[in-house]
């Protein structure tokens, strides 16, 4: 039987967003000693060049990945304000460079609010993810007839071949745990619903034949009053 979120505890919360930004890591940090320890060994200098471009390429990786978990899952420096839109893209396109959608920025306003911003940068997560074969990932801000943050919703669209709503990350973005309860994994679409909650929001997500779209709502009413 699944737990309820209720019976999660700071303590389990915190571990399991962790196990996610070590599972996220694991892979550019590892490729980085392999590189040194061929870097490292004299029979192997014909293998050199290969390894200086492997330091490059795992470096680069890993420095953006932890700039970008650094807001979406940490505090990001604790006072609010709001995130220029430009370095969101920033963040997210380095962040997702290797991987296979290819992310559609439509997103009018010059920044977004903090919290907002954490809430679509972790919904950006799950969207790539949705499409694991490649395709597109449309990130789009629906305004309500002003020109700030404050009124705005997102919308994200992943379309591709194969595209899927995996159902623990369904049941997670709803407030359920998994079947076989939370991981590192499922423990980030959670994580989004928290964050919603907190701005006065909500997530959710629809599964047709063609995409999966991701959505956030904000209560305009919580948010005027924020």
């Amino acid at each position: 039987m699944s737990a309820s979120i209720t019976k999660l505890t700071p303590t389990s919360l915190s571990a399991l967003l962790c196990a996610r930004i070590c599972h996220d890591l694991i892979s550019p940090v590892g490729a980085l000693g392999t590189a040194i320890e061929i870097l490292d060994d004299p029979s192997n200098v014909d293998m050199h060049d290969d390894a200086m471009a492997l330091v490059r390429t795992s470096s680069r990786q890993a420095a953006a990945k932890l700039k970008f978990l650094r807001l979406a899952l940490g505090a990001g420096g604790s006072a609010p304000g709001v995130i220029p839109t430009a370095e969101i893209k920033t963040l997210t396109n380095d962040m997702f460079r290797d991987s296979k959608p290819d992310l559609v920025w439509n997103i009018d306003t010059d920044g977004v609010d903090k919290d907002r911003t954490r809430i679509l940068m972790n919904l950006v997560m799950l969207a790539v993810q949705a499409a694991p074969r490649g395709g597109t990932v449309t990130i789009t801000r629906v305004g309500r007839g002003d020109t700030t943050d404050a009124g705005a919703d997102f919308t994200l669209v992943s379309e591709g071949p194969r595209v899927r709503l995996a159902e623990d990350v369904d049941r997670a973005m709803s407030g359920k745990a998994p079947e076989e309860g939370f991981d590192g994994r499922s423990i980030q679409p959670l994580y989004t619903s928290l964050l919603a909650r907190d701005a006065g929001g909500k997530i959710g997500a629809t599964a047709t034949e063609e995409a999966i779209i991701f959505t956030a709502n904000f209560d305009p009413v919580a948010t005027t009053e924020a």
